[in-house]
């Protein structure tokens, strides 16, 4: 009967929408970080098209007061999933105000403490009904206004324009207004001490960037190229930006990449980087991907989960043609032919089409994106452009299915959508074929795909092919390739090509060098040790790990030179650093003590998830056995963030097929709070 239930209650919310429409909402809200709770007064107004006993505003495990309807009190029944009214609203205009309060178990973060702390949210999907009450139904949009109160020391985001801050002793109050509906999973709210710098489009849309406050001088490397991204796709889509304003700040522990609330992405603090980190891993295509959605997702929304490719393909392939403005064409069909490989590696086991609610992410956002890279090579660069902006231009602040895409294709061309979603939307796999066609029409793509089957040949038949191009000014990605099919011949033979591939300069290519040589002959270390300098986290990484154990003479040599690397924002090379200095003899023993000390610090809750993951790995290899090791393992099993979750169960999984270990986690369990104990009882158990 419950699933009965359940099933009833999800037709009627999928009824309500057609006969009541929810117009806008003002909230005023209170995010209490000592208790982790939230509270506020929130006025809708709604609009009664036609009869209906009940209406329902989901709200999980929220309490009411003060409910009215066109200013009444009237009864209401509160679900724990839904505030049901069933009196005083009438046909035609309504309104409804009420005071709430939640404490939430998920979608409304708060990380940290004192002047560390940050809270945010994270309602992908229908999950904002956690801490504010709204609607899962993507199909209903709304007005959102909200007005929060809190420390004046701290920042305050939500969605849309900042109208006004008014200020009430040591309480602002920041009232955001929009002027346009969206999907309740779209609202947004970020708290935290961030910095703040502003630009304009060339169109004139203001441009707001934050940061942490101790992040200040890394604004140009976070956020390079958003001002371009951003013409190009006004340029490109021809649909101007939908709304007032973008804006956009990184928060700790964000549960993926980015999110891309209307007017106001969240984004992960792992992408905040400096100069050297610009290196290895930016922000580029995560900020495209997730600004790509404010017309793609938030302009126009998909109706069910059936048709989620409309958002995740169309974002990923407009960040990738931004990228191929910004980069150049062989970038572009590089990372095409990434995503192609990944898809194909995929399909052996994931099955699911791309046109089904149960599609993975991998379907829904690269088989996306190739979907439509084959649709606009076939009908031609400017009918695709005619045939989006069309129908942004009809579905505009409204719900879309696949059929209303392609019937805009169809307006344009003569190309055969039927045969088309066939093949590339209901049909498991990836057409290879198709894919590797459009691909070697890249002249660097041809030549990088006959050098991968160069791979079982004799290395004397290709080793001049390998010289030329090493000297020639190809696409970095061929001289990887041919780096990595160095990696099993004798160093007598290849000394000489990676002599030239050092000698590239080229960050990416040295890095190839170093990523292949498990054995480093004495007349190579020196050439070696170059890369110790180079301007890679990555490549800094690997280097120091490979010298360290290769040379053990040079061991304190090359720990004194890396002494004050800390490396990305997870700290991989101040992690590595601490635990050689460990495991090195003889190596500063009068510190080893402090290392360690520092080592167990940042595996524990004090610091966010990637630096804990780190120092839990490197810890669990130096002393497994160290409980203070392991309750910060079991600490780790309670987070918020699943990944860092999955990880710490994976590894007491592993520790407890020990009866030592076991015992230790078992005596450990009556020192542990209760969510700890929950999680760690489970794990035992099984």
């Amino acid at each position: 009967m419950r699933y009965l239930f359940l099933l009833f209650f999800s037709i009627n919310f999928a009824q309500q929408s057609q006969k009541v429409d929810f117009k806008t909402v003002h909230a005023t809200l209170t995010p209490n970080p000592i208790e982790k709770s939230i509270s506020g007064e929130v006025n809708y107004e709604f609009q009664v098209l036609s009869s209906i006993d009940t209406i329902a505003i989901d709200a999980i495990r929220m309490e009411f007061f003060n409910i009215k309807i066109n200013g009444k009190s009237v009864n209401f029944k509160n679900s724990q999933k839904a505030l049901q009214l069933f009196e005083g609203f009438k046909k035609g205009k309504n309104t409804l105000t009420f005071n709430y309060k939640a404490i939430p178990k998920q979608t409304l973060y708060f990380i940290g403490e004192g002047e560390n702390l940050q809270i945010w949210t994270q309602g992908q999907g229908k999950y904002t009904s956690h801490w504010l009450p709204s609607f899962d139904d993507v199909n209903e949009k709304i007005i959102f206004n909200l007005s929060i109160e809190f420390d004046e020391k701290f920042t305050v985001l939500s969605n849309g324009k900042l109208k006004n801050i008014n200020n009430n002793s040591n309480i602002k109050n920041w009232n955001y207004q929009m002027s346009k509906p969206m999907s309740s999973y779209l609202v947004m709210m970020a708290i935290g001490k961030f910095t703040k710098q502003t630009t304009k489009t060339k169109s004139g849309t203001p441009l707001e960037f934050y940061l942490d406050q101790k992040d200040a001088n890394k604004f140009e490397t976070t956020y390079k190229y958003t001002t371009q991204i951003f013409d190009f796709f006004e340029q490109e889509i021809d649909v101007k930006y939908p709304w007032e304003i973008y804006r956009q700040v990184p928060v700790r522990d964000f549960l993926y990449s980015g999110m891309e609330n209307t007017t106001s992405t969240i984004f992960s603090q792992d992408f905040v980087v400096d100069d050297i980190g610009f290196n290895d891993k930016t922000y580029i295509n995560v900020n495209a991907h997730e600004l790509a959605h404010q017309w793609f997702g938030n302009l126009i929304t998909a109706e069910t989960g059936k048709h989620h490719w409309l958002q995740e393909g169309f974002a990923t392939y407009y960040a990738l043609l931004s990228e191929k403005e910004l980069f150049g064409d062989d970038y572009f069909q590089w990372e095409l032919y990434e995503m192609a490989e990944r898809l194909q590696k995929a399909s052996k086991t994931d099955t699911i089409p791309l046109l089904n609610e149960k599609a993975s992410s991998l379907t829904f956002y690269q088989k996306g994106a190739w979907a439509l890279h084959y649709l606009r090579e076939n009908i031609g660069a400017e009918n695709f452009q005619k045939a989006v902006k069309n129908y942004l231009k009809k579905y505009g602040f409204r719900n879309v299915n696949t059929t209303n895409f392609l019937k805009e294709v169809n307006a344009v061309s003569n190309f055969d959508t039927a045969t088309f979603q066939q093949n590339w939307l209901e049909k498991s796999g990836f057409e290879v074929n198709q894919a590797l066609d459009l691909l070697k029409k890249n002249a660097f793509m041809k030549s990088y795909l006959e050098l991968v089957q160069l791979q079982p040949k004799p290395f004397a038949e290709k080793a001049a092919l390998f010289e030329t191009i090493l000297k020639s000014n190809d696409f970095y990605p061929i001289k990887e390739e041919v780096i990595f099919q160095l990696a099993e011949i004798p160093f007598e033979e290849k000394e000489q090509l990676l002599d030239l591939a050092l000698a590239s300069k080229n960050i990416k290519i040295r890095q190839a060098v170093s990523r292949i040589m498990i054995e480093i002959p004495r007349n190579f270390q020196s050439e070696y040790e170059t890369l110790l300098n180079d301007d890679s986290y990555i490549t800094k990484e690997i280097a120091l790990g490979t010298l360290w154990k290769l040379f053990p003479e040079r061991q304190e040599y090359y720990l004194n030179l890396s002494k004050n690397w800390v490396g990305f924002n997870d700290k991989n090379l101040r992690i590595l650093w601490l635990t050689l200095a460990l495991i090195s003899e003889g190596y500063e023993v009068n510190n080893k003590v402090n290392f360690y000390d520092e080592l167990l610090n940042y595996s524990s809750p004090k610091y966010e998830s990637s630096i804990r993951q780190n120092a839990l790995t490197n810890l669990l290899f130096l002393n497994p056995n160290d409980q203070n090791i392991l309750q910060n393992l079991v600490n780790a099993t309670t987070h918020h963030k699943w990944q860092f979750t999955l990880f710490a169960r994976n590894q007491i999984r592993e520790l407890i097929k020990t009866e030592r270990h076991k015992k230790f986690f078992q005596d450990m369990l009556p020192t542990l709070n209760s969510a700890e104990q929950g999680q760690l009882k489970r794990l035992l158990e099984n």
